[in-house]
């Protein structure tokens, strides 16, 4: 029999669809119904924004100050160093500290749309958990950076076994495919439960969550803080979402779908939702919005025309959370004016040109994969050879056409389809 827990928090995580694993439900229950608790999930800083693909992290550390705990966001400055090879088939690129920095500059800014924070994000002054639920934002380089390595070694490093370390599914699928896995990024799990310890030493952090990828660090820090300081802490995970026809979420046809307003407009963002396939709507409704339950399998059962609207629905729930009510509205009202009355749009992506770019004349395919429909001159000339590209509304079918500076007297609009769509525009 599933367990039915008693506590606000794992309910709306077992209702709504975020739990994969929980290592002990019933324990974890139990403490979450004696008192405000302190949970984290960590975000390595390996872009300037996060992506989708985190937005379900992000959404159960809100339900987590939402039901009365506090949670915790963990920078990953220390561990980017390493990085995480998690189901990864290459080694990721290093980055160095000041690269690092400004990554962890953008990243935090998102996670004042969805958690109440302290004051700053400094580390100056900590409120026991139950005085304050506002969440922390922490960054591990803070007790990563200084450690010293024989010391680290014999006093951590004995504790995890190899064997152990190479059962794990996130480590045996790389080794399977006969794909190196640096000694570096071995020591990543190793780091990762150390980040685990050190938070419920500092602040007594007593679960960690992440997806069902970090079940194995999970599992890592559960144990070293059992081994090392006779800690009782849990670990939760959500599962790996992919949408109904089998893609990984957090991708579009133009690429990762950003959090941050400077690498993804707020239409573009909305867009994204709106274009949800009719079997994830209801879904995606219980994970992404603050919705009731029984409002979101309202809306997504609905069929035909309706359920455009349940996709709208959507869009603007999960867009508000991000970018505000303004953002939202626009960007609904820049989708009415382009796909209902064949309009331009105020809020639609907008490119930019000078007469220095434009120069004698640029041609279509630049403009095509500058404006971000396409990722490269292949795909905006394939594009136009099946016929999905138009400029003003007409289909374009010579990927050799030129624009020069009189053309964009007025914004040319361009579309990818019928429903990706930008602006060229001189300025």
């Amino acid at each position: 029999m599933t367990y039915a827990p008693r506590s606000e928090f794992l309910h709306v995580m077992q209702s709504r669809g975020f739990l994969a694993d929980c290592t002990d439900m019933q324990g974890l229950d139990e403490l979450l119904l004696s008192g405000p608790q302190s949970a984290y999930i960590g975000f390595d800083a390996t872009a300037k924004s996060l992506h989708v693909g985190s937005l379900i992290q992000i959404m159960m550390l809100r339900w987590f100050q939402k039901t009365g705990h506090q949670p915790i966001v963990l920078m990953g400055g220390g561990t980017t160093k390493v990085g995480d090879p998690s189901f990864r088939a290459d080694e990721r690129p290093l980055l160095g500290p000041e690269q690092i920095d400004a990554n962890i500059a953008g990243i935090r800014k998102v996670f004042t749309s969805y958690i109440e924070f302290q004051g700053s994000y400094d580390n100056e002054s900590w409120y026991k958990v139950g005085e304050d639920k506002r969440a922390y934002l922490i960054n591990n380089a803070e007790w990563l950076d200084g450690l010293n390595y024989l010391d680290f070694l014999r006093d951590i490093g004995r504790h995890f076994s190899i064997n152990r370390m190479l059962s794990f599914e996130s480590v045996k699928s790389r080794l399977d495919r006969e794909q190196s896995l640096s000694f570096l990024e071995f020591n990543y799990m190793i780091l990762q439960a150390y980040d685990f310890m050190e938070l419920h030493r500092r602040y007594g952090c007593i679960l960690q969550m992440g997806g069902s990828d970090q079940w194995g660090n999970i599992i890592n820090g559960i144990d070293l803080t059992r081994r090392v300081i006779e800690g009782e802490v849990f670990g939760l995970t959500s599962p790996l979402l992919t949408t109904s026809d089998g893609k990984k979420m957090g991708k579009s046809q133009a690429g990762a779908v950003w959090l941050n307003p400077d690498m993804l407009s707020p239409y573009e963002f909305w867009q994204f939702w709106r274009n949800t396939t009719d079997a994830d709507v209801g879904r995606f409704l219980k994970l992404y919005t603050e919705l009731p339950l029984d409002e979101c399998d309202r809306l997504g059962a609905l069929e035909g025309s309706e359920i455009n609207e349940a996709k709208a629905r959507l869009a603007t729930e999960v867009t508000t959370l991000l970018h505000g009510v303004d953002a939202a509205a626009a960007a609904a009202d820049t989708a009415r004016e382009v796909f209902e009355k064949g309009g331009v749009g105020d809020d639609l992506p907008t490119l930019t040109l000078s007469a220095a770019d434009i120069g004698d004349g640029i041609s279509i395919v630049q403009l095509i994969v500058k404006s971000g429909l396409a990722g490269s001159g292949k795909e905006a000339k394939r594009l136009i050879a099946e016929g999905g590209a138009r400029l003003n509304d007409e289909p374009l079918g010579d990927a050799g056409l030129m624009i020069d500076a009189g053309a964009l007297s007025a914004p040319l609009k361009l579309s990818a389809g019928k429903k990706r769509h930008a602006l060229v525009q001189l300025g």
